[in-house]
């Protein structure tokens, strides 16, 4: 047996297991799927043992070859750091940016971010992966994350991204209303149907509004639940008079302006902090130190 893999073969089946699959590997790396296929089979030719158990249909990683994926992760990302850092020197920032997001920063807080980041930094690629639980992002292999009120670990920093502060508001059709009535107060709400959004295997997101100087939760009836990764389709259904729905109050601004959908209880709508950007206190890659500069000079400007 000849243990005489090069490093580019080892890149090569960890990016495998990484996206899944040959051909998302394949498409990662720039290969043709026959030369990923075939690069996986001459190791584990050259091992003498399966890395991969290979159905038509699905791939699945032997317990020799999660380990050895799990061996070389941290060395490929090592090199692929030290790369970075020899290239610090080059005036232009290049390389590569992977961030994992909740679905709510999708439409409209990361799109004009990008367009600064892309018209300064146009060599990096940038790899947005969207989740709405709880990542640990390094095990994830994110450079970054962005959640919202989350307790960071110890090792984490956090910068504001986006609005500091955002109000979640309540609307509804004008059918839907004319239908069913206008809600006089939160109390109201528990005769009314909502469109509500669960989180993934958890709980459904709770309604808070303000009373009397103190939150309060109320619990409307859950006519549609629609997972919180569908959460920028939800207004399409308040429009179809489904029932009242709970968003960020930015999202409505085109819809209560037309007339389309009409504010319920907006003397109620409370606020809450804004999205943030946390990633390791330790040295940052430049492509992460580049992004975080733009999100600094955005709130600064």
């Amino acid at each position: 047996m000849k243990n005489n893999e090069s490093l580019d073969d080892l890149a090569i089946f960890h990016t495998v297991v990484r996206e899944g699959g040959f051909r998302a590997a394949a498409r990662r790396l720039g290969l043709a799927p026959s030369k990923v296929s075939a690069t996986v089979a001459r190791m584990e030719e050259a091992l003498g043992v399966p890395l991969l158990r290979r159905t038509t249909r699905s791939m699945a990683t032997t317990e020799v070859g999660n380990a050895l994926a799990e061996r070389i992760g941290p060395l490929l990302a090592g090199l692929d750091a030290a790369r970075a850092e020899a290239a610090e020197t080059a005036d232009q920032v290049r390389g590569r940016l992977k961030l994992n997001v909740p679905g709510a920063v999708m439409p409209d807080v990361l799109p004009p971010l990008f367009a600064v980041f892309h018209a300064r930094h146009p060599e990096v690629e940038v790899e947005i992966v969207v989740e709405n639980g709880i990542v640990d992002i390094v095990e994830a292999g994110c450079d970054a994350g962005i959640r919202y009120d989350d307790v960071l670990a110890q090792d984490m920093v956090s910068i504001p991204i986006g609005p500091r502060t955002q109000q979640v508001a309540l609307a509804a059709s004008p059918d839907y209303l004319a239908a069913r009535g206008a809600p006089a107060a939160p109390r109201d709400l528990i005769e009314h149907q909502a469109i509500r959004y669960r989180l993934p295997g958890g709980p459904l997101l709770p309604w808070q509004l303000v009373e009397d100087g103190r939150t309060i939760t109320v619990e409307p009836i859950p006519r549609l639940i629609l997972g919180v990764n569908a959460i920028d389709t939800g207004l399409g259904f308040a429009r179809a008079g489904i029932g009242i729905i709970a968003t960020f109050r930015n999202w409505l601004e085109e819809d209560l302006a037309n007339g389309d959908l009409v504010p319920v209880l907006p003397e109620r709508w409370p606020a809450r902090t804004g999205p943030r950007l946390y990633y390791p206190s330790r040295h940052a890659p430049r492509p992460l130190r580049a992004f975080i500069q733009v999100c600094q000079d955005t709130h600064e400007g």
